[in-house]
């Protein structure tokens, strides 16, 4: 307490070393520069047989309970879940002080425990009114004119492949074996950019939001559901705008050209996961007789994901296999069941595709020197190599070859696949690795061994891929005057560390509402 001399968790400090070793330093807070956090949610506890209480915080990282005065409890009780305002920092002696400003409602009472992590991370729920009002102007069906100028591509067989309860459709896909025996692989993404303009009011609530934040039991979207669920999702059997990206791969995997466009497109079929892999592993599928038109063309994906990932694999890119947990709620949202969310081979398809694609584009505006938003994954420090080395040691394994490559932690993860220990060298592996983030500077992707990478499939829940369609899109317009680079140039720094920072966010936030229902 002395050393941290009244700072909080979130609070920017100024500190002083004390102490410094070649590995670690020990410091003193001199000073608190800026507080990090006006307010916490936490649980009610009132002193027995006094008026006043504590706050018991979420967050187990800030550490000290919260005193709350007999005048500062806004009539909360025992068990309540509440916001509390600080109003004084802690000292040496004593705990730090608060007002409850919000009752959410009784730890018991359903739906509570999210609508505490949804007001510990700040996470916008509805839409401001002018938002909503600028999107009821954008038409349910995509005018005749809109689709003048682009590509026709409505008569190319295409599918959505998703989840059964998806209603956000952000991509669709085509393959097709060509004389030359490669396949040509399109990939369709819902043109949110051409509905999403730069600088409206729904840009920057986008913004400010910056990506869709997944809960167990709800979704707290980017974009209003009019547009995520309507003239954006790429619905059957309707028109659609989309920027696309075709490409033809041979049969090592390679992209030997590959074209991006502006088109219109119109989805054959919304197919699941669950219907793909049936049709695709049990010969003696139910569905085969619904989809027979379509088998043909998933046995192709079938075989073209097999090029993709055996590539990927022989580069490098680095495989964890964690198993998800699918939670159950009953109608009031308790949780009644949790079950491993197992990966199938079409949502490995559409992985493979979608990376595919991602990579494609950030090579091709790499090599344009325009501005851009790439997806870097950095080398993991010496440091934390050398603990993941001593760590595996006991247990008979070392990382062979160069750490600095990705190959060398596959093959470790290869070598304890199957084994007891797998699930923990799994966790202390991705321990030692950095995390993703988004920059305007290319760089290499370390964990899928990826020269060039960046986030272009899913600009209906993600902000960096409706960033990088604009400019997508303005470069096939040829909109991208010199004073319009100059203004990207200094605006897209400050959106990759925004996107960055909301992204863990909805990362910490997804995670918690699992933990708390596990």
């Amino acid at each position: 307490r002395t050393s941290v001399n009244g700072a909080m968790h979130k609070d920017t400090v100024m500190v002083r070393i004390v102490r410094q070793t070649a590995k670690s330093a020990e410091g003193e807070v001199v000073r608190v520069l800026e507080r990090g956090l006006k307010t916490v949610v936490g649980t009610f506890e009132r002193v027995k047989n006094k008026s006043y209480g504590f706050v018991r915080v979420d967050d187990k990282r800030f550490g000290e309970d919260i005193y709350i005065d007999k005048d500062s409890t806004m009539g909360a009780v025992e068990g309540h879940k509440v916001v509390v305002r600080i109003t004084k920092p802690p000292t040496e002696r004593s705990n730090p002080e608060g007002k409850v400003i919000e009752i959410l409602g009784h730890i018991n009472d359903p739906g509570v425990d999210i609508l505490s992590i949804i007001k510990e991370y700040d996470l916008p729920t509805d839409f401001p009114d002018a938002v909503m009002n600028e999107v009821s102007h954008i038409p349910e069906e995509v005018p005749e004119e809109e689709k003048a100028g682009r590509a026709d591509y409505r008569n190319v067989v295409m599918v959505t492949i998703d989840g059964e309860d998806a209603k956000d459709l952000d991509d669709a896909v085509s393959v097709e074996q060509l004389e030359n025996g490669n396949y040509k692989l399109g990939v369709y993404i819902a043109d949110v950019s051409h509905y999403v303009t730069d600088g409206s009011r729904l840009d920057k609530e986008a913004y400010k939001r910056g990506t869709s934040v997944y809960l167990v039991d709800r979704v707290i979207p980017m974009l209003p559901h009019r547009l995520s669920n309507g003239i954006c999702s790429l619905n059957a059997g309707v028109d659609r705008l989309s920027l696309c990206c075709i490409m033809e791969i041979d049969a090592k995997g390679s992209v030997v050209s590959s074209d991006i466009q502006k088109a219109v497109i119109n989805v054959n079929r919304r197919m699941s996961y669950t219907v793909v892999n049936d049709l695709l592993v049990n010969p003696d599928s139910e569905y085969k007789d619904e989809y027979a038109e379509l088998l043909p063309m998933f046995i192709k994906m079938q075989e073209l994901r097999n090029i993709l990932f055996n590539k990927r694999r022989k580069r490098g890119a680095i495989e964890f296999d964690f198993k998800e947990a699918k939670i159950i709620l009953d109608e009031k949202g308790r949780p009644i069941d949790v079950k491993p969310n197992e990966r199938i081979v079409a949502n490995s398809i559409i992985e493979e595709f979608m990376l595919a694609a991602n990579e494609c584009i950030a090579e091709h505006y790499f090599w344009l020197e325009l501005p851009f938003v790439y997806r870097v994954h950095e080398q993991p420090n010496e440091e934390k190599v050398e603990r993941l080395q001593e760590f595996i040691g006991k247990m008979g394994y070392v990382i062979k070859g160069n750490s600095n490559h990705p190959k060398s932690f596959q093959k470790l993860l290869d070598e304890v696949r199957g084994k007891n220990e797998e699930l923990i060298v799994h966790k202390m592996v991705l321990r030692s690795l950095k995390r993703a983030h988004y920059t305007p500077d290319c760089d290499e992707h370390f964990g899928l061994a990826a020269k060039y990478y960046c986030h272009f499939t899913s600009p209906i829940r993600r902000y960096p891929d409706l960033q990088i369609h604009r400019i997508i899109s303005e470069n096939i317009d040829g909109l991208l005057s010199y004073k319009r680079i100059e203004r990207l140039n200094k605006k897209l720094p400050e959106v990759a560390e925004h996107c960055s920072v909301t992204e863990r966010t909805a990362d910490d936030a997804e995670r918690d509402t699992d933990k708390y229902k596990i």
